[in-house]
């Protein structure tokens, strides 16, 4: 499988996904006392969805809390994520321009290692922020969410190819199934673009039903699941005592360790 290197730790390198858990406090406060139940879990990812974040058009607050959570994560690598309302996120009261001058600052303050932004955004604002991702050594997400349904797996491939054409560092989709067929065409179609693209992917079904693909989809080539630290973020997301347990099961039989 593909790679990135983050701290020393590799994002894509085995059946055994790395598990990334949310913050998703409203107030300064309310995300470092979250910060505090989660690291004792020891993620290997914390993903910070500043959408939830009410202070979030105030630039400057907002980096001082990314300053907080790297001082605190330690080696922890850290996504900096604003989801949209249409993928799933919290209404935010800035526009498209006052995001991306939000997502440059904190690029330049070098207190994430990842950002998340969405495909439906227009290629120019991608492009910038693929430029200042790159400028700060920061990695790139790009991602699609769709809370509605699950797309054919031709679609969900060309999801995944368009965030490498584009020049993620890793590509996601996350999906909501309406049945579990639906899931398997996500995994599917997971295990298809990893085997034909060159990035490292995140495939996940959401929902009861999509919660299995969080347990097994390292096996089909998704190299990062969330899971439940203090509050969940997404639907179907487990706990990550729970999620721990059930990736080592799975881990050790497909490795046959």
């Amino acid at each position: 499988m593909k790679s990135i290197q983050l701290h020393g730790r590799p994002v894509g390198s085995g059946t055994q996904p790395l598990i990334c858990t949310p913050l998703v406090g409203k107030t300064p406060e309310a995300v470092l006392d979250e910060l505090l139940v989660v690291l004792p879990k020891q993620p290997d990812i914390i993903e910070w969805r500043v959408d939830f974040f009410e202070p979030i058009a105030e630039a400057a607050t907002v980096i001082e809390v990314a300053g907080r959570i790297r001082q605190a994560a330690g080696a922890i690598p850290i996504i900096f994520t604003c989801r949209s309302v249409n993928e799933g996120g919290a209404p935010i009261p800035l526009d498209a321009a006052g995001l991306v001058k939000l997502y440059v600052a904190v690029c330049a303050s070098r207190c994430v290692d990842i950002i998340d932004y969405e495909l439906s955004n227009p290629a120019h604002e991608l492009d910038q922020l693929r430029q200042a991702s790159r400028a700060s050594d920061v990695a790139m997400i790009m991602s699609y969410h769709n809370f509605q349904s699950t797309p054919d797996a031709a679609a969900i491939a060309a999801k995944f190819m368009d965030a490498e054409r584009l020049g993620a560092d890793i590509g996601k989709v996350a999906v909501m199934p309406r049945s579990p067929e639906d899931v398997l065409t996500l995994l599917g179609a997971v295990w298809r673009a990893s085997e034909a693209g060159s990035i490292p992917l995140i495939g996940m079904s959401m929902g009861g039903v999509g919660s299995v693909s969080r347990i097994v989809g390292g096996v089909f080539g998704s190299a990062l699941t969330f899971a439940v630290g203090k509050s969940s973020s997404a639907p179907g997301q487990i706990a990550i005592e729970d999620l721990r347990v059930a990736l080592d099961t799975v881990g050790r039989s497909v490795t046959g360790k």
